[in-house]
């Protein structure tokens, strides 16, 4: 199987590139601002730029679209930039994919609900309350719509191994490694599903093998609070000083929307893969702190 990864110097295409290398598949990513080794560049909102690699000449069996502008303040404050990098983008790699007659794979989020009936399944209603919600929603619409047998992958708070290590658990971990007083001001009211990166490479690997489509929730067993988080990887750092001030999310006043009860019941995924074992935040952090 050949498979193009856009954004593979991210947190999830990363890990999809190397899991997907090592069960013996040929994978090539690429990265735009941000060069990886192994990875080449490609701009999805300039496919005839002549740095970009021929993705069409190596015609690739699937396209795994995991490039985005997450900044979900930012996307609210400038919403045609949030529509170029989220929507465009993928209007641009659906015509990559139509010319290769390869399948798609769509990474969104639960930010495409509300968070007032969460956690949520595939059938829920959509009803996004940010411009980075709505921008998602309509992607991974056109994705379902344009590409024959395209998967869409829902997944969110997600962290794990990456170089820049620009998760929220990877930050908390750095800051405690170098010894620095963290100061977290954080809402007791924003629920998800902590998911690591590895597992959705994983759980991406078995669907595509399996030649699922349509859309899957991907979650971790894990389901808290962003406090609750915070704490979980603080307990691995005993020595580690912070001052934690729990707070609402109205009280943060952030520019965009949050969908507070989000996450997922990943049932469907579940009951067609019932043996498939998602790992949890301490399962992680207990790998990455032996010996600390």
């Amino acid at each position: 199987m050949k498979v193009f990864i856009i954004g593979a110097s991210g947190l999830v295409g990363s890990n999809c590139q190397k899991h997907f290398t090592e069960q013996g598949w040929d994978v090539k990513g690429s990265y735009f601002s941000y060069p990886t080794q192994g990875t080449v560049f490609y701009n999805t909102l300039d496919p005839a730029n002549a740095e970009n690699f021929d993705i069409a000449a190596w015609k690739p069996d699937i396209i795994v679209h995991c490039g985005a502008l997450t900044h979900v303040d930012y996307c609210e404050t400038h919403e045609d930039e949030s529509y170029q990098k989220t929507v465009q983008s993928t209007i641009n790699i659906i015509a990559l994919a139509k010319k290769c007659s390869a399948r798609m794979v769509y990474l969104s989020t639960d930010y495409v609900f509300d968070g007032k009936k969460g956690p949520y399944k595939e059938d829920d209603p959509v009803n996004p309350v940010s411009v980075y919600g709505r921008h998602k929603l309509e992607a991974e619409q056109l994705v379902l719509k344009e590409v024959l047998g395209s998967l869409v992958l829902r997944v969110t708070n997600v962290y794990g191994n990456e170089l820049r290590g620009k998760n929220f658990i990877a930050r908390i971990i750095d800051q405690c490694r170098n010894n620095q007083k963290l100061t977290l001001k954080l809402p007791y009211d924003q629920f998800a599903s902590p998911t690591n990166a590895l597992d959705i490479a994983r759980a991406m690997f078995v669907l595509l093998h399996d030649n699922k489509k349509g859309i899957y929730h991907i979650g971790s067993t894990d389901y808290m609070n962003r406090i609750e988080l915070a704490l979980r990887v603080l307990q691995y750092f005993p020595k580690a000083e912070y001052d934690l001030v729990p707070m609402n999310t109205a009280q943060l006043q952030q520019p965009a929307a949050r969908p507070l009860i989000g996450g997922f019941i990943r049932s469907k995924f579940s009951s067609e893969y019932p043996v498939f074992l998602f790992g949890t935040v301490d399962s992680y952090l207990s790998e990455i702190t032996k010996g600390y």
